[in-house]
């Protein structure tokens, strides 16, 4: 048995496997799954030796300009993550003084975060860096890059509708 080629091959292979199947939305997710890989392919040079991951440095990121104490559960939706893994990302970063973590006075099981000048210092070093490299990758959109852009936003805006209502 060969593996599929293209996604056009894929999704053929299923049809035929399986015709009872909507295959559609693999058109969609498809590119989704590849550009995230692709992305991170990217940045991960950026890390190797570093002091943050991408998931701490997206958190920091958030934390760095917030008008105050975030609390963690608003983080985690904020990132699109668990809260177990939000949990276990600031936990590392409160080990190392990047951030700090408190007991919420209006709900003693929810933590209020904020950023350290450690913290705050490891984002000023790391985030720009990761822009050149992202901008760097997109500079080749040119014109077309308001077009991406705005489809990306209703994917984003449909799927997130869908998430509210599930989560409802």
């Amino acid at each position: 048995m060969t593996s599929p080629s293209t996604p056009e091959d894929f999704r053929a292979m299923w049809t035929a496997a399986r015709p009872d199947l909507d295959t559609s939305p693999m058109d969609v997710v498809r590119p989704v799954k590849r550009i995230e890989a692709l992305l991170t392919t990217a940045v991960e040079p950026l890390y190797e030796g570093a002091p943050l991951t991408a998931p701490e440095l997206d958190a920091l990121v958030q934390l760095r300009h917030a008008e105050g104490p975030v609390i963690a559960r608003r983080l985690a939706e904020t990132l699109g993550c668990s809260r177990a893994a939000v949990s276990k990302t600031l936990a590392k970063l409160e080990k190392r003084g990047f951030v700090e973590r408190r007991p919420s006075p209006a709900d003693r099981r929810a933590a209020l975060v904020t950023v350290t000048p450690a913290g705050s210092d490891a984002v000023d070093e790391m985030f720009p860096r990761q822009l050149a490299v992202e901008a760097e990758l997109l500079g080749s959109l040119g014109a077309d890059r308001d077009r991406v852009v705005d489809a990306l936003n209703l994917l984003e805006e449909v799927l997130q509708q869908r998430v509210g209502r599930q989560r409802a």
